[in-house]
Formats: structure tokens, C-alpha cells, sequence
């Protein structure tokens, strides 16, 4: 089913207290912290209690320090957690979050945050995702002298962002974590020292969530793209989650009036029901010229 709407303002915004109703608590599944970040947001927006649930190690779903490897892809780690946190606190209701790190998507040249923030609702068959992406705090260095570390250790931001050091590599077993003040730091780097065979220490960020405040700040933003799709009901069947799919390009060059890949709008979606609309921008009316295969060809 699908239709056309003009104006992506138009879209439904519900009360957004009685769409929280349906779903006081939901389960998280964390032992980094992240119920501090995620909760209040969900608390404020929503009206949901958001309740943290332990009992699981999350580190054997994969850890940044690839001392054990993630089973699957990003989604499915989100989707166990979330999973094995309502199947312990025995909520129908269960969210997970889970990060990932690469090169910026664009040209490769600085560190990337990909976060993503999953919903499930089994009352409702329900799931739904946030994400929010943006440049990481992520340095990995090797160094041979103290200096060298303190300087590395400047540029990973530290010590408001921790450090995890190792012997030799970044593969070496002997892994040192949390170090969060100078003279952890310097305490990590002689026993690493100590174990190296090459007189060479490996430096890098300590990206688990309490460690990290660059990722907190993208754990937030991804829990708020959540709430904002939550808060959103499909126009047909009333299931949270309406939300942009996909863009429209095609936005009319204003010389020519030939389609470019400007922004005309975007693709709606529920996953609930599978009604779709062709929403329509109206804040910009033509591309510049310049943007025109035809005319800046």
C-alpha cells in the first residue's frame, strides 16, 4: 500500500503519553553503564521506565579489544542482548544497544561510530531501531618511550577517555584495560613494557560505553532517533515505528528543470502493517544548477 503526502511536517505526531502507556517498562541488558545514558531519554520523551537487567556477561557477544570476536553482524549482537535481557528479567519488552567502529564512510581518513539502539515488543511483534553515526575518539598507537605515550595518550583524549595498553601488538594476549589516571597509565605501560618482546608498547581507546564519553554522546543521539520512531504511529494501523526508510532524489534543477539527485523527500515506512508514503520536502523548491548533470555536466 502506498501514497503521497506533500510535506514532511504533515506527518502524525501522537500523544505521546498515551503511546508510552502501552509500554511502562522495557529490559536493558548492560553492564557498562549505558542505562544512564539510555533511560533518562526514554523517561523524558516517553514516560517508559527503562529497567537495567545484569546476570549476562554482554562481553561474550564480541569485545572492542577483539579478544573474543562478535558472533554475526552489529544488528544480531543488539538483538541478543535485547533478547537474553527479557528472557532474564522476564519482560515481554527488552532493549539492547551495540556499537561499531570503521573509517569515516566518506573518504576513510579519521575514525567512525556507527551506534544502534534496538526495540522489541513481543506483545506487539514489534521492532523497531535507532542509530546515530559521527567521527569516534579512536586512536591506536605504538610507542617505545613514556613520552610517546603521553603523547598518545593526549591525543585519545585522555584521561576523560580511557586507554587500554598491551605488549608488542594489538594482538597480544595480555590485555591491560580501564587505565583512567596517570598513574594507571603509568603502572600499565611498565607491565607492559615488562612482557614486550620488541621494547614496544600497543596504545589504544578504551571504547566500552562508560569509558568513552565521544560514544556516549552518539549512544544518546541513537536513543533519541528511537523515541522520536516510538512516538511515531503508521497514519493505517496506529503501530509505532512510522518512520523515513529511504530518500527521494530528484529534486528539479532550477535552470533546466531536469531531475537531479537532490533531496525531493523520503520513503515512510511501518514494518508493522507495510503501509508506505512518498513524503515530499517543500523547504527547498529547485537544485542549484551547479548540482545538474545537465547543466554542470
Amino acid at each position: 500500500m502506498s501514497s503521497l503526502q506533500s510535506d514532511l511536517s504533515a506527518q502524525p505526531r501522537p500523544d505521546v503519553t498515551s503511546a508510552a502507556s502501552a509500554a511502562p517498562g522495557v529490559a536493558l541488558l548492560t553492564q557498562h553503564g549505558k542505562e544512564d545514558l539510555i533511560a533518562p531519554v526514554f523517561q523524558r520523551a516517553l514516560g517508559w521506565r527503562v529497567e537495567r537487567v545484569d546476570g549476562f556477561d554482554t562481553d561474550l557477544l564480541g569485545t572492542f579489544t577483539r579478544d573474543r570476536e562478535r558472533p554475526g553482524s552489529q544488528i544480531d549482537a543488539a538483538r541478543i542482548k535485547a533478547r537474553k535481557g527479557m528472557e532474564l528479567s522476564g519482560c515481554r519488552r527488552g532493549l539492547a544497544s551495540e556499537g561499531a567502529f570503521m573509517e569515516d564512510p566518506v573518504g576513510g581518513f579519521f575514525p567512525w561510530n556507527v551506534e544502534l539502539l534496538v526495540y522489541i515488543d513481543d506483545e506487539r511483534g514489534l521492532e523497531v531501531i535507532g542509530m546515530a553515526q559521527g567521527a569516534a575518539a579512536n586512536v591506536h598507537k605504538w610507542v617505545n618511550s613514556w613520552d610517546e605515550l603521553l603523547q598518545a595518550a593526549n591525543e585519545a583524549r585522555f584521561p576523560s577517555h580511557h586507554l587500554v595498553l598491551r605488549p608488542d601488538d594489538e594482538n597480544h594476549p595480555h590485555v591491560i584495560k580501564g587505565v583512567s589516571d596517570e598513574g594507571g597509565l603509568r603502572a600499565a605501560y611498565e607491565a607492559a613494557l615488562a612482557q614486550s618482546t620488541s621494547g614496544v608498547v600497543f596504545v589504544e581507546s578504551d571504547l566500552r560505553a562508560f569509558a568513552n564519553p565521544t560514544r556516549q554522546g552518539l549512544i544518546v543521539a541513537a536513543a533519541e532517533n528511537l523515541v522520536a520512531k516510538l512516538a511515531s504511529l503508521c497514519p493505517v494501523c496506529q503501530c509505532p515505528g512510522y518512520a523515513p526508510v529511504s530518500p527521494l532524489r530528484g529534486l528539479p534543477c532550477r535552470q533546466c528543470g531536469t531531475p537531479t539527485r537532490g533531496l525531493l523527500g523520503e520513503r515512510w515506512r511501518c514494518d508493522g502493517c507495510g503501509h508506505e508514503a512518498d513524503v515530499l520536502q517543500t523547504r527547498v523548491r529547485w537544485a542549484d544548477p551547479a548540482q545538474c548533470d545537465r547543466c554542470n555536466p
